[in-house]
């Protein structure tokens, strides 16, 4: 049973820097990024993977991107990229999640990243076809992203009530992501399927995170109990 170690991190466009982001995660080694803010077009996150030995699936498309990335370290690899658009609102930033189904050594997983935006309708309405977009993919499933809102929120509990919160199942401390230097809100999250057990979840503390990003990464250590 594979063990791997999970990021979400909202990187802010890379405005720190792709070499100082990926320096805030070196003690940590992740094996799956789910990002957001990736920036565009896309040079500092292809910097970022460089930097850390990692594959990356973006949404960083020419025409309406959706910033949002999956990065894979070795000897896991991307098999195939699945990228979907959410449903526009007026003249509000492109939304959607980016997905990879990933495999090493005979297990698969599906991984994805979201970020939902500041409308509450829409986030309600973008959490719904999230998790229909899900449920057509074969799982397990990990899922990280910005949810702009706390945990008792409409969006949120919708996906807590399909996947698994893994801060809320096994969490150290308060969880609190945003914003980075003085955090009051949970609103990043790292979600797993029934087939994924958290061992351990906890929101970064590095001085160098906190500089790296105006929100905080959330980590979590978990076991894949069954192939796919």
């Amino acid at each position: 049973m594979p063990r791997l170690r999970l990021l979400a991190y909202n990187a802010h466009g890379f405005r720190a820097g792709a070499r100082k982001v990926a320096r805030a995660f070196a003690d940590e080694w992740p094996d799956i990024i789910l990002m957001n803010e990736c920036g565009f077009p896309g040079f500092r996150l292809r910097r970022f993977a460089r930097v850390l030995g990692m594959e990356v699936n973006s949404g960083l498309r020419l025409f309406r991107p959706v910033t949002n990335a999956v990065l894979v370290r070795p000897p896991w690899r991307i098999l195939e990229r699945r990228n979907v658009q959410f449903s526009r609102t007026n003249r509000l930033q492109r939304r959607g999640v980016v997905a990879a189904r990933i495999g090493h050594a005979g297990f698969r997983l599906t991984a994805a990243s979201v970020h939902l935006g500041l409308s509450d309708p829409e986030r309600v309405r973008h959490a719904a076809e999230l998790t229909d977009f899900l449920a057509g993919l074969p799982g397990p499933y990990v899922l990280g992203g910005d949810l702009n809102e706390g945990p008792d929120r409409p969006a949120a509990a919708w996906i807590s009530e399909r996947l698994w919160d893994a801060f809320a199942a096994a969490g150290d401390g308060e969880g609190a992501t945003f914003p980075s230097r003085n955090p009051r809100a949970r609103i990043d999250y790292l979600f797993v399927s029934q087939e994924i057990t958290v061992e351990r979840a906890w929101v970064g503390e590095d001085p160098a995170t906190i500089e790296a990003s105006d929100h905080r990464p959330v980590f979590a250590d978990v076991v894949v109990e069954e192939a796919s």
